[in-house]
């Protein structure tokens, strides 16, 4: 098959792409309010969403990059709210035979969620049982979800390894987020303040910690 004919004036290698995607970053966005171990998971996360403010609102607990990345290598269970974020995890960046879970739609959820007033994110939460210790816990939609995992812990339930907690939305995203920062257990975190976030910035998120990356 033949190409397209080049019209417009664009760069199609994807390692230059890459270096000046990641260059760019490096010099517009103010990395020096991140710990050097937080850096190059800043620049993923920025270009993932194209914008170099928000490493003005990424915040993270001082363990939160060695707790993750031990975890991960070690093959725990990684826990998402949707489907996206889990098909937006890169399988390549794990260790053979890692398991990215989501659970919205086991039927089960869809009753808990109806039983209990509930989303189907938060009901999934359930779900999980006692495989949420020392897994990492991935949200990156629903602040239910992640208002759902810190309430199970509370009550006595398995404590994560990590959490990275980027919800996004105007309803309880910001709140949820706060809840998590101030955590009064000493899991590990990653929070993007505000209602920014989503699947791609907590996907990234997740790839920066699966494996150090030769690029960024």
């Amino acid at each position: 098959m033949l190409a397209p004919a080049r019209r417009y004036d664009y760069v199609t290698a994807p390692t230059e792409i890459y270096r000046r995607s990641f260059s760019t970053i490096r010099s517009e966005a103010d990395l020096s309010t991140q710990p050097a171990e937080m850096q190059k998971v800043a620049v993923r996360m920025i270009h993932a969403c194209g914008d170099v403010d928000l490493v003005n609102d990424l915040a993270a607990h001082p363990r939160l990059v060695s707790a993750a990345r031990t975890a991960l290598e070690t093959r725990a269970v990684i826990f998402t709210d949707t489907q996206m974020l889990a098909a937006g995890i890169t399988r390549r960046r794990l260790p053979a035979d890692s398991e990215v879970c989501c659970l919205i739609d086991d039927p089960r959820a869809s009753e808990l969620a109806a039983q209990w007033g509930t989303t189907r994110s938060a009901a999934a939460v359930s779900l999980w049982g006692d495989r949420l210790a020392g897994a990492v816990v991935a949200i990156g939609n629903a602040p239910t979800a992640l208002f759902h995992v810190l309430e199970l812990i509370a009550d006595g339930g398995p404590r994560p390894a990590a959490i990275i907690g980027v919800p996004v939305g105007f309803v309880g995203s910001t709140e949820s987020k706060i809840a998590l920062a101030e955590n009064p257990w000493d899991i590990p975190w990653l929070v993007v303040h505000g209602r920014r976030g989503g699947s791609a910035l907590c996907a990234a998120a997740i790839n920066a910690l699966a494996r150090e990356s030769e690029i960024a």
